[in-house]
């Protein structure tokens, strides 16, 4: 089975950039093949890794419903062989990693037809890969609904205020509640002035009893690619964000 790094947190903390720098790490250490997931509707991981987006499943899901409405689902095909070629063709196939993105649907109606696709698509590629590393939505709705069958390290983000810290006390609080059990939590701090925390965040964050892992400083080469539209996830392995984060994984064994 591989190994599942789930990473969580409000909007605006530098969740998805981060998530998108531990693909990096693994990837460059050479602990690919990497499956990623990218489960927020507001889909933009493929950004932070550079990687050109061609469709979604919630894309996909759009499109199915449209070839069943005008009846353009090819003679001779079931709807379900349908639904698997389409599907089967959303896996982005790079290098060292690969990419499922759950995408948003423009139909009416809930997520729970395309979380229950991602949760098979995952189910299905999971076990070719070292790795899984999913970027979540605050809420963990896909998390606590079983798209990933077991997260063995789970990754709270935070910027480095007093507010951040208290979303992400929440968000171990709903981890808690739902029994997910994972083998290690933790909080990464990023956007640190210096690196460094205000004793007031440090005080905050042993009121809530959250792990800290580590800290991650601003980084004006990571505002820079957010400001050109660049992959930050690509910046040089002396960039100081990239490097804090290396130590982090490495002290937790990954």
């Amino acid at each position: 089975m591989p190994h599942t790094i789930a990473v969580a947190g409000k909007g605006g903390v530098g969740k998805t950039t981060t998530c998108g720098m531990i693909i990096d790490y693994l990837c460059h250490k050479g602990q690919g093949p990497v499956l990623v997931v990218d489960a927020d509707a507001n889909s933009n991981l493929n950004e932070v890794l550079g990687v050109e987006v061609e469709t979604s499943l919630g894309a996909i899901r759009e499109e199915m419903a449209q070839a069943e409405l005008k009846k353009t689902i090819p003679a001779g095909m079931t709807k379900a062989d349908y639904a698997e070629l389409k599907f089967n063709s959303a896996l982005i196939e790079e290098d060292d990693f690969d990419m499922i993105v759950m995408g948003r649907t423009q139909g009416k109606g809930c997520y729970c037809y395309v979380n229950g696709v991602l949760k098979t698509q995952v189910d299905k590629y999971a076990k070719n890969y070292s790795y899984v590393v999913m970027d979540n939505e605050a809420g963990l709705e896909h998390v606590a609904r079983g798209t990933l069958p077991k997260v063995d390290t789970m990754l709270l983000i935070s910027d480095c205020s007093r507010r951040g810290i208290q979303a992400a006390a929440r968000v171990a609080e709903m981890i808690d509640e739902m029994e997910l059990k994972p083998d290690r939590l933790g909080l990464i701090v990023n956007r640190a002035p210096n690196g460094q925390l205000d004793d007031g965040v440090k005080a905050e964050i042993e009121k809530h009893g959250l792990t800290l892992l580590g800290v991650l400083p601003q980084d004006d080469g990571v505002y820079r690619c957010d400001c050109d539209g660049e992959p930050s996830s690509k910046l040089p392995e002396t960039n100081p964000v990239k490097t804090a984060l290396r130590g982090i994984m490495q002290s937790i064994g990954l």
